[in-house]
This record gives structure tokens, sequence and C-alpha cells, in this order.
């Protein structure tokens, strides 16, 4: 066997033990944009490698992934990445984070063994994954996604809050497919329009930019826009929306063009906001949403 593993897909991103609280009440789940994402790449039959860091007593996370397919890589850290998301409305774009752990940086040697056609970044912290770890992976010649949460988001005393990202320009250089939410991108352009946005931060490198937000995705692609709106038939799972969505456009779009792909990670988006934690369901059912609501005249 060689030394290097190939796979379709690749996320590295803590594991997040998520104390979610809101209107409907309190409770914990299992997060990471890892976990969100291999439960998603996974279901689309994808083979699919997880690199992430926890705590010992939160392995059943990685033992859900394995039971399903997913080769998972991990390093354990004496604690997970705790969070705390607060929202204090119903609008599921207003948050409140606070974090009392952390499970430690990523080193390029955590990489080395990976190789993958897609690599999803998918961190909670800034100084969770550094600049020499997308470097490394930048080698591999893989098409790279990039969260910019993981970067934006600093520790102030227990309190995650957003603040200037001084390696932007530098990051982004590498990267193929941004991902941020629609007040991420109002952070780093100054645009509330997320076209425009979308627009400048493709002018920082990316060749695709995805703003989510709270109806629905944006892509920008190939000097076009292209928007697909949620439909969750419940609101019950807003954590994890983005990292859903991206994982579902990065993997459909390795065989699809920009707009069939945003279409159908906007299904499986809504699909998994219907239920707390990671995406659950059955193609079918992705399937039959698209039939529905995107392509009624059964147009595809």
């Amino acid at each position: 066997m060689n030394s290097i593993l190939d796979y379709d897909i690749a996320f590295i991103g803590h594991y997040t033990k998520d104390t979610i609280i809101s209107p409907a009440g309190k409770r914990v789940v299992d997060g990471g944009a890892f976990n969100y994402g291999s439960h998603v790449a996974i279901r689309m039959g994808l083979k699919v490698a997880a690199i992430t860091r926890l705590a010992p007593e939160d392995y059943h996370v990685v033992d859900k992934l394995k039971d399903l397919g997913v080769d998972v890589f991990l390093t354990p850290s004496e604690h997970s990445t705790c969070l705390t998301i607060e929202y204090p409305t119903n609008n599921v774009d207003e948050r409140i984070l606070s974090i009392t752990s952390f499970a430690g940086p990523f080193s390029p040697t955590d990489v080395e063994g990976v190789s993958a056609r897609a690599f999803i970044i998918g961190a909670s912290v800034r100084g969770e994954i550094p600049l020499e770890v997308i470097e490394k992976i930048r080698e591999k010649n893989a098409l790279i996604s990039v969260d910019v949460q993981g970067f934006m988001r600093v520790n102030h005393g227990g309190k995650l809050v957003y603040d200037n990202w001084p390696e932007k320009e530098h990051v982004l250089m590498y990267v193929d497919v941004l991902k941020a939410d629609a007040v991420e991108s109002e952070m780093l352009t100054g645009e509330k329009d997320i076209k425009i946005a979308a627009r400048k931060l493709s002018e920082l490198g990316p060749d695709e930019v995805l703003i989510t937000h709270q109806n629905g995705v944006l892509l920008y692609a190939n000097n076009n826009y292209y928007e697909a709106e949620f439909y969750p038939k419940k609101l019950v799972g807003r954590s994890g929306r983005g990292d859903t969505c991206i994982a579902a456009y990065m993997a459909r779009r390795l065989t699809t063009p920009p707009p069939q792909a945003i279409i159908w990670a906007a299904a499986i988006t809504s699909l998994k906001m219907e239920n707390e934690g990671p995406f659950q369901k059955n193609l079918a059912e992705v399937e039959e949403l698209l039939k529905n609501k995107y392509y009624p005249t059964g147009s595809a």
C-alpha cells in the first residue's frame, strides 16, 4: 500500500461540542465542519477522509463516521473544542458565541498522508489551522475550499468575536472556493449587498465564492451569480448550515458545473436544517425536494 491515501474529498477541522441556546431551549450537539461535511459527502457516495482533533471522551463522533465508511485521521487532545452558541432571537443569523476549551492547532504533518481531489478547510476559531498547513495542502494540487469563520473568529476572554484577518490576502491566494455567511462577507468587504461582497472577495483570489444567508445561498462563479433558496419544512438545525452547504457544493462540484452544484447544495442544506446535528437523510429525499422545489417543471 502506498504511504499516501487517495480520496475524493478530505475535511480538516476540530470536532466541536456545541451547547446551543435558543428560544426553543438548551441542548448539546456534536458539531464541527469535518463532522457535518463528512456526513454529507459519504452519503453522496464519495471516498471521504476526515482529519480532526478531539478528546478521547468524544470518540463516539469518530466511531459514527467510521461506521458510515469515512476514514478518520485523528489526533487526541486533552480537551475537545467546546463552544456555546446562543440565538437570542428568531433571526438565525444572529448568534453569540463563546469558547471554554480548545483542542489545539493542526500541523503540516497531520495532512501528509492524505491526498484528495478536494480539501475543505473548516476551522471554528483562528489558530486552529495555521497558514503552513494550508500551504502544505496547496502542494497536493487539490481544489481547496476555506470557510472564513475559522480565520475571523478570535477568542477574546472566552468570547468568540470577529476580528480583522491579517493573513487574508495570503490565505486567499491559495483558495479555489471561499465560503462565508452574510455577516462575515460584510465584515470582510464592508458591503451589505452580498452580490457586491461576493465579487470583491473573488477579486482576492478565489474562483468561486459561496455566501449563505437566512433564506438561501448565493454563488459567484465565472463572473455570474447563481442563487438558490432554502426550503426546510421546519427550522431546527441552524448550526452546521454553512458546513453542510459547502460540503454538498464541493462534493457535487467534482462532477457538475456551479449552477447545478449550488442547487444540490441548497436542497441538502434545507433537509439538514429540519433536524439538529449532521445531515442524515437519503438521496431519494434530496431528489424529491429537487423535483418539487428546484425543478418543478422536470427540467434539470
